[in-house]
């Protein structure tokens, strides 16, 4: 039983639960509380909700994209290369993968937000105003499928141009839930100076997100911020914010009242 449970392949589907179990735990410890980008803001009520939510969405879609993704490697759709393969031919597929899924996510994300789309498919998602973790999952099960259905659609395209390499699709895999446990940290961690130059700003960062579900009608990107800056939907006051978030700025002020309280009390007296 034991061997069983304590196996790779056990413990590799058990990943996502457990990181974000210790994730949860770290961010409620008040560790990183300089870091939260809306602080003040957590409901249990809507922690509990997402709870509920993610739990009905991850059981649906397993058992509707798995039968899927079976069919197609059963039935021959998808046939991947599992010979050797240079680093930079592994990394070449990823990076299309990467770039394609996130265009994918923008224009769809986009659609989503037109009623009456919005209201049968993404509005459960955005019941959560001020992310965390388990908001990654909290969506509807429709969305799901939209959002993973791009895997076995790419994956069986690239079956007709002779299949993607199993080691960079190892890597695919996994990239839409890290990349979602990301952006819904609720927590900033990126340095100050990540939008000062296209060399990073390309990349999507934490504030950028989570204002989309503070603000609604920007900031439409998944893994990156180029199509948004593309199209005029970032929000325009995004880069202020980013560079001093509402976190910092209370734990500051708290620093400075403390610091101003110290050097205003009276010397003790003297006998």
């Amino acid at each position: 039983m034991f061997d069983k449970l304590l196996n790779g392949e056990t413990l590799l589907s058990w990943w996502p639960y457990l990181m974000v179990g210790a994730g949860l735990l770290l961010l409620a410890s008040g560790v990183f509380k300089s870091r939260r980008i809306q602080p003040g803001r957590f409901k249990w009520s809507t922690f509990r909700n997402e709870g509920i939510f993610a739990a009905i969405n991850l059981v649906i879609t397993g058992f509707t994209l798995g039968p899927v993704n079976a069919f197609l490697r059963d039935k021959g759709f998808i046939a991947l290369d599992h010979g050797h393969a240079a680093w930079w031919v592994i990394a070449l597929q990823f990076a299309l993968y990467f770039f394609l899924f996130d265009t994918w996510f923008y224009w769809l994300h986009r659609w989503m937000h037109k009623e009456p789309i919005y209201k049968w498919v993404h509005k459960l998602h955005h019941k959560s105003t001020s992310p965390n973790l388990l908001t990654t999952f909290s969506v509807s099960p429709l969305e799901s499928i939209v959002n993973g259905g791009f895997l076995p659609v790419f994956l069986t395209v690239g079956t007709v141009f002779g299949g993607f390499n199993e080691q960079a699709v190892a890597w695919m895999v996994p990239a839409n839930i890290v990349m979602g446990l990301y952006v819904h940290l609720g927590h900033e961690f990126l340095p100050r100076w990540w939008n000062k130059t296209w060399a990073t700003k390309w990349f999507i960062t934490t504030t950028f997100h989570d204002q989309h579900h503070k603000y609604f009608n920007y900031n439409f990107g998944g893994y990156t911020q180029i199509w948004d800056y593309a199209m005029g939907t970032v929000r325009k006051k995004y880069e202020a914010d980013f560079e001093n978030p509402k976190g910092r700025q209370q734990v500051k002020a708290a620093k400075d009242a403390k610091a101003a309280a110290i050097l205003g009390q009276p010397e003790p007296l003297t006998a």
